[in-house]
């Protein structure tokens, strides 16, 4: 199982790669107080080389409150205690890349955690100030925030503080919001993004990567504001230039978290003196519909090929609900905006669109990442609102679920406490977790987590060439991969489908009818 890829060991491997994102405090705990640590990412090492992917993607393991799941960060030079230590981090990128696996880290520059040196420092009236976006408020006594800013997770963007100033935070108000037109700013993250290259990490994903330069004057928001006063300013291309200068230095790789809805503005971002790579929204949140996933990727594959850059393929993250949840509801998108409790869900039906799309994803041309339990395939957890820690549940006045749902610890053995994650885990386990568990998936040949193994063991069959769409009936997906003619049909119809012509089967997300045909929601790899 999970042989490695040919291209693993060479200097362009970002280009086609397998990436697993592992979100360290629900991966495996293995000291055994609940929450999850690098002794147990290492200690599953493994298992991760036997599932074949070729990085792992850290959620920030730094120093942090945790008052947003570590991307408030307090010091990015140490990994917080309820992870481990820096030489255990040291030691676990050394060991994964003895198995052919690298390390990228999370870099989270539009802010800090309220307990940043920085921060306390301009708390009590320090230069440091100028580190941050400190206004006085407006009406007759200051007692209105500075502009009409919103967070990103509801309420003001801006919160006063005992000597009547304000100070602005995109996210919660234990956020504060970078200065990045101070140089020390830009001088820190520099340093920062060398002593994790120095320490083995083969590259680098951005945060928030499109909101760092604000403009200067901080004005209200208008609707359709031409540029935006915090959003994808073309200030910030000088900032990635300089990001760029260093991880080339290293032979390090840029991912970024880039939310925009203009082609152009996003591939901007991808220019050969800029970003490696960014993640694509767009395939993620699209419905479970022929016809928009088509142009999808059909829009993914333009808006990167000018600048040469590889596409990436996502169907879940830390941030998203899961995909056979969100694949088993009548909306089969996803919005932030339309999140709420309750929503019915066919799992079963969620289920089999998921190991589809699995197909459909690791079929493409780019690279691809695989949520940590995707592979297991996870359902969103409904956590009671007594345990949500997610900033973003309060925030809405209790309205939206949170992001908690998607990151519940993983099950690893069936018949272990805790579903072998460890001690008690620090959210809790839905009734019947075990049934997903890792150890009982090995051994079904007919599980999610053998469809991913076997997937990404054969995926080198597509090769590098590009995708070239086949005919099909409406509401089938057919494309061959130029070079190869390796194929890959997906079945979103109603009625089975008749498969192209083809020499062999080599994968398929379910089994097909009795004629041979392609059922609905059921994708193939074929051998033409």
């Amino acid at each position: 199982m999970g042989q490695p890829t040919p291209d693993r060991n060479h200097a362009d491997w970002w280009r086609s790669a397998v990436i697993y994102q592992v979100y360290v405090r629900s991966f495996a705990d293995g000291d055994g107080d609940g929450t999850g640590d690098l002794a147990g990412v290492r200690a599953k090492l493994p298992y991760l080389a036997d599932l074949g992917v070729d990085a792992l993607w850290f959620n920030p393991w730094y120093l942090s409150p945790m008052k947003d799941g570590g991307y408030d960060v307090a010091d990015y030079r140490s990994i917080d205690p309820a992870f481990g230590t820096l030489a255990e981090a040291e030691k676990l990128i050394a060991e994964a890349r003895e198995l052919g696996i690298r390390t990228i880290v999370d870099i989270v520059p539009n802010h800090v955690s309220d307990q940043h040196p920085w921060f306390r420092a301009a708390l009590a009236g320090g230069p440091e100030r100028e580190l941050f976006h400190f206004r006085p408020g407006r009406g007759a006594h200051g007692e209105l925030p500075p502009n009409d800013w919103r967070s990103e997770f509801g309420g003001p963007a801006w919160t006063r503080l005992p000597d009547g100033d304000w100070y602005l935070h995109l996210f919660a108000p234990e956020q504060p919001d970078l200065n990045w037109d101070h140089p020390a700013v830009r001088q820190e993250h520099e340093d920062i993004l060398r002593f994790w290259f120095e320490r083995g990490v083969a590259g680098v994903r951005i945060d928030s990567a499109a909101l760092l330069a604000k403009d200067p004057r901080l004005p209200d928001f208008t609707e359709g504001r031409d540029p935006h006063p915090y959003v994808d300013r073309d200030e910030l291309h000088d900032v990635y230039r300089g990001w760029r200068a260093v991880a080339d230095e290293y032979g390090g790789v840029f991912v970024g978290e880039v939310w925009l809805p203009d082609t152009e503005r996003f591939a901007r971002y991808l220019r050969p003196d800029e970003l490696h790579t960014a993640f694509n929204f767009s395939f993620m949140t699209c419905p479970w519909d022929a016809q928009r996933l088509r142009t999808s990727i059909d829009d993914t594959l333009a808006e990167h090929a000018p600048v040469g850059a590889p596409a990436t393929w996502v169907l879940c993250n830390h941030d998203v609900t899961r995909t056979v949840t969100r694949y088993g509801r009548t909306d089969t998108g996803f919005d932030f905006a339309t999140k709420a409790f309750g929503t019915p869900t066919d799992l079963a039906l969620g289920t089999r669109r998921a190991r589809a799309a699995a197909l459909l994803s690791l079929a493409l041309p780019g690279a691809v990442y695989v949520y940590q339990g995707e592979e297991l395939g996870l359902p969103e957890a409904d956590i009671p609102l007594d345990r949500i820690e997610d900033p973003m549940h309060a925030r809405s006045g209790g309205v939206d679920p949170g992001r908690d749902g998607c990151r519940v610890p993983l099950p690893w053995t069936a018949d272990a406490p805790h579903a072998g994650f460890g001690g008690e885990p620090w959210l809790p386990q839905p009734a019947g977790w075990a049934s997903y568990a890792a150890d009982r998936q090995a051994a079904d040949p007919d599980s999610m987590l053998t469809l991913y193994r076997e997937a990404i063991r054969l995926r080198p069959a597509f090769g590098h060439g590009p995708l070239a769409w086949l005919p099909a009936p409406e509401g089938v997906l057919a494309f061959t991969r130029e070079r190869t003619g390796a194929t890959c049909v997906v079945n979103l119809a109603d009625a089975p489908a008749e498969l192209p012509a083809h020499t062999r089967v080599l994968l398929s997300s379910g089994p097909l009818d009795a004629r041979g045909r392609l059922p609905k929601d059921t994708a193939v790899w074929l051998r033409a």
